[in-house]
């Protein structure tokens, strides 16, 4: 499989092209007819509950905040782990949302985030096991909209507070791991939203690295595009080492680079 930004990028640039040719081009409308072989080459994909499990409402509220769950599990007597997942929607203009790393000694078993859904279709999670396989899970999810959705903030304002980060551990308890959430200020502009005073375009600005670290430890790190909503955020459970401190690292498409750091105890804030 290419690098995960690099994938990323090369559904951009496509966009950007047909956009710019005056039309956005039309990607396939289910998996199985190009967007498997576009990512995954001829590599086998088994559909199996056993790895991960992919779980989003069949009809979404608002189409520019579907939330998402990706479950990770490990079966009994498998020493297999999944190391990366790709989280694809079919039927948006980039259907790479993002590609998750997963770090090794993280004990990761959950993390739900939030997308935009352009119109009805289905979602694939797609996790690369530590032997190579490949597993997958799926959901149909009704929706329309969402990348052209108008953002909930001006310009001027989302700038004004660009790129701040929050970390705090929450009560939840998910499969016998605590749970966290980070989150960035970021409008994750897709290109596509028109400014309502002046009917233009907004040009993309979104975030396309996210990493999380406990002490010099991976817990994960996301690759993304413009699926992940408006100030991307992320709940996720692992196994919580209170003698490190919690990093986040991101940056976006237009250079920016954000990063801080939170002890545990207290949550950060």
């Amino acid at each position: 499989m290419k690098s995960a930004r690099h994938a990323v990028r090369s559904f951009v640039l496509a966009f950007s092209l047909a956009m710019a040719g005056g039309a956005a081009a039309q990607p396939p409308d289910a998996f199985s007819s190009g967007l498997a072989h576009d990512f995954f080459q001829e590599r086998k994909i088994v559909e199996s509950a056993d790895f991960v499990t992919l779980d989003a409402p069949a009809k979404a509220e608002d189409a520019a905040l579907v939330p998402v769950t990706m479950a990770i599990r490990t079966p009994q007597g498998d020493s297999r782990r999944v190391v990366r997942m790709s989280l694809i929607i079919d039927n948006n203009p980039i259907p790479l949302a993002g590609v998750f790393t997963v770090g090794e000694k993280a004990d990761l078993v959950q993390i739900a985030t939030r997308v935009r859904v352009n119109s009805d279709t289905y979602l694939h999670l797609v996790a690369e096991l530590s032997d190579g396989s490949l597993v997958a899970s799926k959901r149909y999810v009704r929706a329309a909209g969402g990348c052209s959705a108008p953002a909930t903030k001006a310009v001027d304002g989302a700038n004004s507070r660009l790129g701040q980060l929050k970390f705090r551990m929450l009560p939840d308890i998910v499969h016998g791991r605590p749970e966290a959430v980070v989150m960035i200020r970021h409008p994750n502009f897709t290109g596509m939203q028109r400014d309502e005073s002046t009917q233009d375009y907004t040009p993309a600005r979104y975030v396309d690295h996210f990493a999380v670290y406990q002490g010099d430890n991976l817990v994960f790190a996301v690759d993304g595009g413009i699926s992940i909503s408006e100030d991307p955020n992320f709940r996720f459970a692992f196994r919580v080492d209170e003698n490190h401190a919690i990093r986040v690292e991101a940056g976006d498409i237009a250079g920016g680079r954000f990063s801080s750091a939170w002890d545990i105890i207290g949550g950060g804030g």
